[in-house]
């Protein structure tokens, strides 16, 4: 069969890749110049099922007051009129009830397991090389109530089946040696062993490669302009350099998917969400880490690289606006350093920017639309790398009329 994948990031470059595994002969189109070079390019670098619980949940009520007014606050909304906006964030604070919210966190690990199980297979399959480190991820917390709340997840993760210790603060020493400067000032942590870590961009660029020599054809910096349909089903993609066709068409173009899906009676509820990094090189690599550390209480991560230290975090609803705005990078770059304060050279920061897309309830978007030969592959929020490998897997499969190998319930359009 003739697939259109639109998008090249992470989630596109991953879906066709499986797809053209599947025999499927394959054409991905992007406007960048390269894979990878939108979300994908400067994440966090988490491979986190630990992460499954969505920014939706019934802390944040509470923590959007107390972060009310501050430019550097982990979550930030810029007022404007837009309708859709504010249609998405009624359903957010629904979707904020503890009832969702366990439901919600659920199907995302539900889909997480299933990920881990194909990017592990994926990786046996290429042997890619992209600093990929199966060491697991540390959440740490910096007060007690902060930590006594985690505890209580930790232990409903690990009753829906995922690995997750309760870490006291002595014993974070153990797991993570260069925490130990700030020790003091942290209340405990949690721990996913089974969680890793890597560079997403460099995974996305190396994958493509291995696309391209299955048969892909990349048309890269091709702006699509249109997508064209006739009553049930997709007839064409205008771009750019000329229109092209096909018999199956799967969107991954993560927050410009409603834009395109829209003229189509499509609704996505997804937004774009801005998320910083900092990437520094190590100077001292005593005093980086060996895994990856995620900051719960500032929301940010901080994930060795090689011989750099990314740092990444924070949302910013401001539309489609990709302007970094430094004070926010640099808060992010700061907070990093304050866990590890001497392993990486500050000056010489990269900072960076991203639009997340993120849907209420913060699952992707994934499968069929009442167009026959439409497929989704969308809204993963922070998880599009984490989530990449299993929802592509569900598109190979399904393009080839095979069953998905997962419950989709809660994960398709029909949700909304």
């Amino acid at each position: 069969m003739k697939v259109l994948v639109l998008g090249a990031g992470v989630v596109g470059t991953t879906a066709s890749y499986f797809l053209a595994r599947e025999g499927h002969a394959v054409t991905v189109v992007d406007r960048r110049a390269a894979p990878g070079e939108e979300t994908s390019f400067a994440n966090g670098g988490q491979l986190s099922a630990s992460g499954a619980r969505p920014w939706a949940n019934p802390d944040v009520p509470r923590l959007l007051l107390k972060w009310l007014g501050r430019p550097d606050a982990p979550l930030v909304f810029r007022p404007r009129i837009d309708p859709t906006l504010w249609r998405w964030t009624l359903s957010f604070l629904a979707n904020c009830l503890p009832s969702r919210a366990d439901a919600n966190t659920a199907k995302v690990l539900r889909l997480a397991f299933f990920s881990r199980n194909a990017m592990a297979s994926l990786i046996r399959e290429t042997a890619l090389a992209f600093d990929h480190r199966q060491r697991g991820i540390l959440h740490v917390f910096r007060t007690q109530a902060g930590f006594d709340k985690a505890a209580e997840d930790a232990r409903e993760f690990t009753r829906l089946g995922l690995s997750f210790d309760i870490v006291e603060r002595e014993r974070i020493r153990q797991i993570e040696p260069a925490l130990a400067p700030t020790l003091p000032r942290l209340a405990g942590a949690t721990f996913c062993p089974d969680d890793g870590f890597g560079d997403a961009h460099m995974f996305t660029v190396e994958l493509a490669k291995r696309a391209v020599g299955m048969g892909v054809d990349f048309r890269l910096s091709t702006t699509i302009r249109e997508v064209r349909a006739d009553r049930d089903r997709i007839t064409g993609v205008v771009t750019d350099q000329g229109t092209l066709d096909a018999d199956l068409y799967v969107v991954a173009l993560g927050s410009a998917s409603p834009l395109l899906m829209k003229p189509l009676g499509l609704r996505l509820p997804i937004v774009p969400a801005k998320g910083y990094s900092a990437t520094v090189p190590i100077v001292n690599p005593q005093a980086a880490p060996s895994v990856s550390v995620t900051d719960e209480e500032r929301k940010i991560v901080i994930t060795p690289l090689g011989r750099r230290l990314r740092i990444a975090g924070t949302a910013e609803f401001a539309g489609y606006d990709e302007r970094i705005n430094e004070r926010r990078a640099k808060s992010v770059l700061n907070d990093g350093l304050d866990l590890f304060p001497d392993a990486a050279a500050a000056s010489q920061a990269t900072l960076w920017t991203g639009l997340r897309p993120l849907t209420p309830d913060g699952a992707p978007v994934l499968g069929p639309t009442r167009y026959r030969n439409l497929l989704l592959d969308t809204g993963h929020g922070t998880l599009g790398w984490t989530l990449a490998a299993g929802s592509a897997q569900i598109i190979a499969a399904l393009a080839s009329g095979k069953d998905a190998g997962i419950d989709l319930a809660g994960l398709t359009l029909a949700r909304f």
